[in-house]
């Protein structure tokens, strides 16, 4: 079983945990955080109060996150824990990045220095994508 979470009182947050895969246990949790916080406001508060920003690792996550925040109102795009750092794209959490899911333009090989924050799209088609976006900027954001 999926161990139980706190919810935190002093944040609108929504606590998703999916079960998934056919003869195998699988528990994901993704906490969406309903603040609105700069890139570097809402890793802080993610370590602070739960874990880390979010990574992606696969198609499979990608979609289960998408799919429960198309249920909830959030900014059109969320945070996730994608920076740019040191010529490349990395998860802030030190999770290999395995898997890609970049807009149609790919992944930004020099973007421009206030474009490197990955966020998520939410309003995207079947598939969210990932853009980068300005650290500055508000949004919500996906904590696990």
């Amino acid at each position: 079983l999926c161990p139980p979470l706190q919810r935190n009182q002093h944040s609108p947050i929504v606590i998703v945990y999916v079960y998934t895969y056919p003869r195998t246990f699988f528990c994901y949790r993704a906490i969406v955080v309903g603040e609105e916080k700069t890139w570097e406001e809402a890793l802080e508060y993610c370590r602070e109060h739960h874990d880390d920003l979010a990574s992606v690792a696969s198609e499979t996550e990608m979609m289960l996150i998408q799919k429960e925040l198309r249920k909830h109102n959030t900014t059109e795009h969320v945070w996730i824990g994608l920076r740019f750092l040191s010529q490349d794209w990395l998860w802030v959490d030190g999770q290999e990045m395995d898997y890609e899911a970049w807009g149609e333009g790919g992944k930004p090989l020099c973007p421009h220095p206030k474009m490197k924050c990955g966020a998520l799209q939410v309003t995207g088609g079947s598939l969210s994508v990932w853009e980068a976006h300005d650290c500055e900027e508000r949004r919500n954001f996906i904590c696990y």
